[in-house]
């Protein structure tokens, strides 16, 4: 029978079910759980769900057309079998468990077992270099490795007395993750973590700094993605594709914790390039009901061919970084649906959003999700307004929040600063509680005076069909103090020269206001962090070193007669 933890969690997770297309309600009404006494998600709740469920719990699909199913029931069993094999090889409760596995199988199978042993799961990206394996293993002392057999060369050099296991083959040194077939299936039983006990470690995508480590509880993401949960509108017995890569908190978001939080099914397109079209044809072919993105792929996905409509798509979901109002009004021209925004971080689950139901305002991200108390407070004086910085109001801490940054304690005191969670984003808040993402308090400048919010600028330039991506930066400029100039990744057909840098400029002159306009174009592949997100930072340097030089291979507006004065 289920305990005290699990009734609780499950009757909040009703409220919000319940509640679906009634956010204001929902808002007002829902409160987190009271989880009290050890809680495990695993044993406790997934397990509950799934034991002798065969609908399928995951479903894997590749780029040639096969596909593989497992049932609640079997990912119940198998991550008990992987658990005791864990546990043979030495695997404790507490112990830093890193997983480096692609999208299969194993990965579920993996944070199903480590999480019913009570250790902490560190979930970590396959494109990692050894350098980062290294930093991150000496900085959390991490006990055991499970990776891929593709990436188990990449440890040979480096250092530490660790556990190791290899998926997918066999690698000298290594266990053999295969012989975890041969282990008994039967429950361990309860491992006896506590609510607050650590459950996760994650190391933030670092666009502007080192990589932070953040820890998640018992509780923070498996019991906070309540919230992602309604945000996303996930219901019982859907098939949920999320497109994000593992090692990254959205995957866990996404791929785990929410959709199974709904005993929905998770879906995962595996592809070694991504094709729209394709895309397009696998959503249609599986009965995708829910489908989430980053705001990237929507924009290739609207410049492909959405006459075949959107199969069963109920929910259309874009995250990972704003989105720009001409794609929520590409996707509804097309296919009826409304593509809904919202914002969270790794250190947080889902915390802004427009759930369904909820009146889509395009270019806001929406209002706060029900569980999170958002405000936003001014970084000079302090005090909450309509224009500041997107923070957590600590005296009704939510749930979904960290616990701080492992070993870091100046960070995370400057994270805690003043009674709030202080995300470095900055927004600004309307009559009705809408709240509009403007930009990093670090991408956001000034030029004559003025503030300038580099997505304001940059959701003007994805308008133009030459611009796939583009990321604004500022200019040092002896008059204006800085002038804003957009990086563009070009779309396929045009070509990079002044009469594309013409065409781009023109169309920014066209609808930005003068002290808004876009003075320089250059185009180039942006620089991203290996999760995807795009780099200013990165090119604010590229600027600043180049300015004095005069090094730079740009375009100014100044170039062309048609756009002086």
């Amino acid at each position: 029978m289920p305990g005290t933890a699990t009734s609780a969690y499950r009757a909040a997770r009703d409220q919000l079910l319940a509640l679906r297309g009634d956010p204001v309600r929902a808002a007002a009404e829902f409160r987190w759980p009271v989880i009290e006494g050890p809680f495990n998600w695993a044993v406790d709740w997934f397990d509950e769900v799934a034991r002798g469920v065969d609908r399928p719990g995951l479903v894997i699909s590749e780029d040639d057309g096969s596909e593989g199913r497992w049932s609640f029931a079997e990912l119940s069993r198998r991550s008990d079998q992987v658990a005791a094999w864990l546990r043979e090889r030495g695997v404790r409760r507490g112990d830093r468990v890193v997983l480096m596995l692609g999208n299969r199988v194993e990965l579920w199978e993996s944070m199903l077992a480590v999480m019913k042993l009570g250790a902490v799961i560190m979930p970590t990206t396959t494109a990692l270099p050894p350098a980062d394996l290294t930093d991150r293993i000496g900085r959390t002392g991490a006990r055991h490795v499970v990776a891929d057999v593709a990436e188990a060369g990449k440890f040979a050099d480096v250092p530490g007395d660790y556990g190791r296991v290899v998926v997918g083959g066999e690698a000298a040194g290594w266990a053999p993750y295969a012989d975890a077939a041969g282990a008994p299936d039967a429950p361990l039983g309860h491992p006896g973590t506590e609510p607050g006990d650590p459950l996760l470690l994650y190391f933030t995508s670092g666009t502007t700094s080192r990589p932070k480590l953040v820890e998640h509880t018992q509780v923070s993401y498996p019991v906070g993605h309540l919230s992602t949960m309604y945000w996303l509108g996930v219901q019982p017995g859907d098939v949920h594709l999320n497109i994000s890569s593992p090692g990254w908190a959205k995957h866990a978001w996404s791929c785990f914790f929410a959709p199974w939080a709904a005993e929905a099914t998770v879906y995962l397109a595996n592809y070694r390039r991504f094709d729209a079209t394709a895309m397009l044809t696998r959503v249609r072919k599986a009965g995708i009901t829910t489908f989430c993105a980053p705001p990237t792929v929507w924009r290739m996905l609207i410049q492909a061919d959405l006459s075949g409509g959107p199969g069963q798509l109920r929910e259309v979901i874009a995250a990972g970084e704003p989105l720009n109002p001409e794609v929520i009004e590409q996707v509804r021209r097309h296919w009826g649906l409304t593509l809904r925004d919202g914002y969270g971080q790794t250190e947080t689950t889902a915390s802004v959003g427009n759930p369904a139901g909820a009146e889509v305002r395009p270019g806001s991200m929406g209002r706060p999700l029900p569980g999170v108390p958002v405000v936003l407070v001014d970084p000079v004086t302090g005090q909450q307004g309509d224009d500041g910085e997107i923070c957590l109001d600590l005296s009704q801490r939510p749930l979904s929040l960290m616990t701080g940054y492992q070993g870091d304690p100046e960070r995370a005191a400057e994270a805690m600063a003043g009674g709030y969670y202080h995300t470095g984003d900055v927004a600004t808040r309307d009559a009705d509680g809408y709240i509009t993402y403007v930009g990093r308090t670090d991408d956001v400048f000034k030029a004559s005076d003025y503030k300038i919010s580099p997505f304001e600028l940059e959701s003007v330039l994805i308008e133009h069909p030459a611009v796939v991506e583009a990321a604004v930066v500022p200019v040092p400029d002896p008059v204006r103090l800085a002038v804003p100039k957009a990086y563009v990744t070009l779309a396929p057909g045009w070509e990079p020269g002044p009469e594309t840098a013409l065409a781009v400029l023109r169309h920014a002159r066209e609808r930005l206001a003068p002290f808004l306009r876009v003075r320089r174009v250059e185009f180039a592949e942006l620089p991203k962090t290996i999760s995807g997100k795009i780099r200013r930072v990165e090119l604010r340097q590229r600027e600043e070193e180049a300015a004095p030089r005069g090094t730079g291979t740009d375009y100014a507006d100044t170039d062309f007669p048609e756009l002086r004065g």
